[in-house]
């Protein structure tokens, strides 16, 4: 394998089921949008072109070449055991996950993290390009943090390349407005985070916001206590975002970018801040 090959196969599953996606919130929209795509998918695609490219610059080395490097120097706890490939796989993605479960709750709970993080929250619909929207800095952040987790666990290649790509998909997904039926949705949440279970976080309302953490598991918020079934409005009627940066003028990719410099009333409480962002 090349270390090319990786980048082509999360390029195709991107690609793929972010068109399949899109084409299903056109044909059975779950909610209403608040904004034309028009007015949102720009900004949202900028910030992960800028995201993309800042990663590449100051991180060469992702998560999938970290594990190639370990597996290599034989460096990494799964490295240093004689465990079958599918085990120390099984693990590694386990673990992999609940990190980024973790990392999202620290984002939530840190308010200099939270500067970065809100901006992501901001968003006043939620569909498949919210899965993308994600300040550069953040994204920088949360790769030192999957790279050093990579090297400590020695987490085999094959697993940090799925996780990366179902960890792309998961996001994509549950962030897509498309309706799911009941019964389905009931069945695949207890495997997988949903877009009904991960609107919920999505929710003007701090006691949600600070809910349902997970992207990819779902087990991870009802093993910790953060788990909620559903919004208090119902997912038809809930208000999506955060109080501050309602203003159309936030989509923009210049204005999501200072968002978290942006001044506010109070950084600690998430129903503080401006109401408009800065002219």
């Amino acid at each position: 394998m090349t270390t090319s090959d990786p980048s082509l196969l999360r390029l195709l599953v991107f690609a793929t089921l972010f068109a399949l996606f899109a084409i299903l919130e056109s044909l059975w929209p779950r909610r209403e949008r608040t904004l034309q795509r028009s007015d949102r998918w720009l900004g949202n695609l900028g910030i992960l072109a800028a995201g993309s490219m800042l990663a590449r610059v100051i991180l060469p080395v992702a998560p999938i070449g970290a594990a190639m490097w370990a597996q290599q120097q034989g460096f990494g706890i799964f490295n240093a055991i004689d465990m079958p490939i599918l085990v120390a796989g099984f693990l590694a993605f386990l673990l992999l996950d609940l990190l980024i479960y973790g990392q999202h709750r620290l984002f939530h709970a840190v308010p200099i993290l939270w500067r970065l993080h809100r901006m992501h929250h901001t968003d006043m619909d939620l569909d498949v390009t919210s899965g993308l929207r994600f300040h550069p800095i953040e994204i920088i952040l949360s790769l030192i943090l999957k790279i050093t987790a990579v090297c400590i666990l020695g987490a085999p290649l094959v697993a940090v390349l799925f996780f990366e790509v179902i960890l792309n998909a998961t996001s994509m997904f549950n962030h897509s407005n498309f309706a799911l039926p009941h019964k389905l949705d009931s069945v695949l949440r207890l495997f997988l985070v949903t877009p009904d279970m991960h609107r919920v976080h999505h929710s003007i309302r701090p006691i949600e916001t600070d809910r349902n953490f997970g992207f990819n598991i779902p087990w991870w918020d009802r093993l910790f206590g953060t788990y909620l079934a559903e919004p208090d409005d119902g997912h038809r009627s809930m208000t999506v975002g955060l109080p501050i940066f309602r203003d159309k003028r936030a989509t923009n990719l210049v204005h999501l970018l200072i968002q978290p410099f942006a001044k506010d009333r109070n950084t600690n409480d998430k129903k503080g801040g401006e109401e408009n962002p800065p002219p």
